[in-house]
């Protein structure tokens, strides 16, 4: 048996009920794994809520770290007794042990911490396909002026110091000026608090007038137009996340102004098959281990305080990275 994290409906955080659910043996291509500790992601936010409906009951969580207790026929890069981390579908990681596909687990290197898995996967390799995946025409060279609202939270502080380390001149936004300030202190080369300025003016000022050649946005509704307003021309919009809602249709016409391109990305599209998220988890392993990229993790709370976590999260009150602790 184990305790689980489960909503029956959507809804808001008092829907987030402590289980005991049963855990049984991997199948083919399944391991079974025993967590120390779990990720906490505003993703997580929209599939409680039901902006990413799933079918209930649903049980949330999508990173976490632990042992692997049992591997199923056909899995051959893990073995009981591992040391794993990971970021997968189907949700499931608010628990203490799941029974889950094999192929997006990864071995957590020794000089990892279970912590510091469990809060930099889904957040690090998110970081990993945004600035080395989306690229804008012409890619990134070091110097290039990027955009990154959200800049203190937990992929915007893992990116903050990717950034750095790739030569970029990093932009980052937040909601206040402590927040900015941990921004900068994590590598960011300047920072807009978008409460009390205007952050398209204050990218155009920071840039001479020329915008950035990329803006990487979670916001989503609220920042959407001034994000493009940013951008150079040929510059790329990409929208990763809904903070503030979904974008809502817009007139292509307006992409006219700059010949700009927008996307879409996810995470799962990247990390698709074995070799993908292999070789993504490996580039952040590297720069993690290397210490050009510290994972902050910010709060921790206990599995039983999930509703209180996901209060905080959506209120902004966290900072960098949040885990559930077992």
């Amino acid at each position: 048996m184990s305790k689980a994290v489960r909503i029956d409906r959507s809804g808001g955080p008092e829907e987030l009920k402590i289980v005991e659910v049963e855990v049984g043996d991997p199948g083919p291509g399944e391991i079974r794994i025993r967590h120390h500790a779990v990720g906490l992601n505003f993703l997580d936010t929209y599939q409680r809520s039901g902006l990413y409906p799933f079918p209930m009951p649903l049980q949330l969580g999508m990173e976490a770290s632990g042992i692997v207790e049992a591997v199923g026929e056909g899995v051959s890069h893990l073995q009981a007794g591992d040391r794993a981390a990971y970021a997968s579908q189907p949700p499931g990681a608010y628990c203490e042990a799941r029974v889950m596909p094999a192929k997006l687990v990864c071995k957590l290197p020794d000089a990892i911490s279970f912590e510091t898995g469990a809060a930099m996967m889904l957040k690090g390799l998110t970081a990993q396909y945004l600035l080395k995946k989306t690229l804008p025409v012409g890619g990134l060279q070091p110097g290039d002026f990027v955009l990154f609202h959200a800049a203190a939270g937990g992929v915007g502080l893992i990116a903050c110091q990717w950034a750095k380390a790739m030569g970029l001149q990093l932009i980052g936004t937040a909601g206040s000026d402590a927040k900015c300030q941990t921004a900068l202190a994590h590598g960011a080369a300047h920072a807009i608090n978008y409460g009390n300025e205007n952050f398209a003016e204050r990218v155009k000022e920071i840039t001479g007038g020329k915008g950035v050649k990329v803006a990487y946005d979670s916001v989503g509704k609220d920042t959407f137009e001034g994000s493009l307003a940013c951008l150079q021309p040929f510059g790329l919009l990409t929208v990763f996340g809904n903070g503030s809602g979904p974008v809502p249709a817009f007139n292509l016409g307006m992409l006219a102004k700059g010949s700009y391109y927008v996307t879409r990305p996810t995470l799962f599209s990247h990390a698709s098959g074995r070799e993908n998220v292999q070789a993504m988890a490996d580039d952040l392993f590297e720069v993690v281990q290397s210490g050009a990229v510290k994972i902050p993790i910010g709060q921790r709370y206990a599995l039983t305080d999930v509703q209180q976590a996901h209060r905080d999260l959506e209120a902004r009150k966290t900072t960098g990275c949040t885990i559930l602790t077992l």
